[in-house]
């Protein structure tokens, strides 16, 4: 197993490779369009697919001999066949994070959602809570400030204090009463110039995810997520997908958690993915399991949260998953 944890490190060391200049002050370029888009007549009702992960990967994969060769290439490689992630790919990444998470809408770089009690900051809306509130979902965007200074980005007086105590706004309504002042105006000008570097700060943690990923993965699995992850990193968009998802909904490192102790990170849509060549299939199986993976969130969550009403959104992002848009 060594050399699959070996052949996993150099996998995050190659994507690794794209350097950010700095950012030019140009609009973001629009996104293409996003194909097989979800048509939704009753989006208040829990959405169900055809689609169900096998019980054993192995026994039931309707391709036995795609099965066969991938299992093969992972026996006699030591180190995955990848390329090098391109400037230009990552920032198209970063490019379609921001409109994911906030439709490119420059204003929404600093947000606060409705019926949540932590702010959404930049383009990849990391969470940044009040003083004193417990960080339920991690306290995440005072690692990006963090990151932003070890990259020469001078940050003003407030922002650098506030980065320690919390966000300045205690709710969504303090913050919308602040939208013009001086603080936010400050803030969004910040996040929008420094769009790539955030962008490479989201492709590190996908860096450092991949070898946690296998090393989290029940032994019986491993194989079957390095194949899926090299079948991604060699796809064009896949890439993409892969980053997406980790900023969308983590990890999932935790095998048992979540609700019903069924987690919904990368992790779990990885192993519940067929195996499946690169190319427009390993984006199919990959959207198809994490649309499965969320269903499977939904129908654990309390009812009281009412977590139907967001699949509409989170199908439309994971059908940008299918489109090989590099």
């Amino acid at each position: 197993m060594k050399r699959y944890y070996t052949s996993l490190t150099l996998l995050a060391a190659s994507i690794s490779m794209a350097s950010c200049s700095s950012v030019q002050n140009t609009p973001i370029p629009a996104s293409r369009a996003i194909t097989q888009q979800v048509q939704i007549s009753q989006p208040h009702k829990l959405i169900r697919t055809a689609w169900r992960p096998p019980r054993n990967t192995r026994a039931s994969a309707n391709r036995p001999q795609i099965q066969r060769a991938v299992h093969h290439s992972i026996q006699q490689r030591n180190t995955p066949r990848l390329p090098r992630l391109s400037y230009n790919e990552l920032r198209h990444i970063g490019d379609k994070i921001f409109n994911n998470e906030s439709g490119g809408d420059k204003e929404k770089l600093v947000h606060w959602n409705d019926n949540e009690n932590f702010a959404s900051m930049g383009i990849g809306h990391w969470t940044w809570y009040p003083a004193g509130r417990k960080a339920r979902f991690g306290n995440t965007f005072p690692q990006l400030l963090s990151y932003m200074e070890a990259n020469n980005v001078k940050l003003p007086n407030w922002l650098r204090e506030a980065k320690h105590r919390g966000a300045p706004w205690q709710s969504k309504a303090e913050q919308d009463r602040a939208r013009n002042g001086r603080q936010i105006q400050q803030l969004t000008r910040i996040l929008y110039e420094t769009r790539d570097l955030q962008a490479k700060f989201i492709l590190q943690r996908a860096e450092r995810a991949i070898p946690r990923l296998v090393k989290a993965a029940p032994a019986n699995q491993r194989r079957n997520v390095i194949r899926n992850i090299e079948s991604l990193m060699n796809t064009a968009g896949g890439r993409y997908a892969l980053i997406d998802y980790i900023n969308f909904k983590g990890e999932g490192l935790r095998m048992n958690g979540g609700y019903k102790r069924q987690n919904w990170g990368v992790l779990q849509v990885l192993i519940a993915m067929r195996p499946a060549h690169q190319g427009p299939q390993a984006l199919n199986e990959f959207a198809n399991a994490a649309r499965y993976i969320l269903e499977r969130r939904v129908r654990n969550s309390p009812k009281s949260r009412n977590e139907a009403r967001w699949l509409p959104g989170w199908n439309n992002r994971i059908n940008t998953y299918r489109n090989p848009w590099v």
